[in-house]
């Protein structure tokens, strides 16, 4: 879950596609992805699966001549499938400003689960 942070600070920033050209590295998208459904978050994690299909093959081949991650979906003519990605995960993420869908998930998930936050917890004597 803790994967999720990252993708938190690039929604408040950026955008999800964006979020590839700075953490697209496998393993931290494989769990970023396995964070956002541990959270209950599938409709989330459904945009960043898309937007991964989407950002991963162009940034596989990206040089540094070729600059940022808007850059090269307008070049390769999907700048409109990754704005319509980017809107549907800005819905998902739609709080009141200074509040993150992630964190929420986060308190919630923990107020359910604790002893998988901090482990046994020890009953009272």
């Amino acid at each position: 879950m803790g994967a999720t942070h990252w993708l938190d600070i690039s929604l408040t920033l950026d955008s999800i596609t964006w979020h590839f050209g700075n953490f697209g590295e496998p393993g931290l998208v494989a769990q970023t992805e396995a964070g956002l459904r541990e959270l209950g978050l599938d409709e989330l994690a459904d945009c960043f699966v898309e937007a991964k299909n989407l950002m991963t093959p162009l940034l596989a081949q990206r040089t540094e001549a070729d600059g940022d991650p808007y850059e090269i979906l307008e070049r390769a003519g999907l700048k409109e499938r990754a704005d319509e990605i980017d809107r549907r995960a800005d819905a998902l993420d739609g709080l009141a400003p200074g509040e993150s869908v992630i964190y929420n998930a986060w308190i919630r998930y923990t107020r359910k689960h604790p002893d998988r936050v901090f482990g046994p917890v020890a009953s009272p004597k």
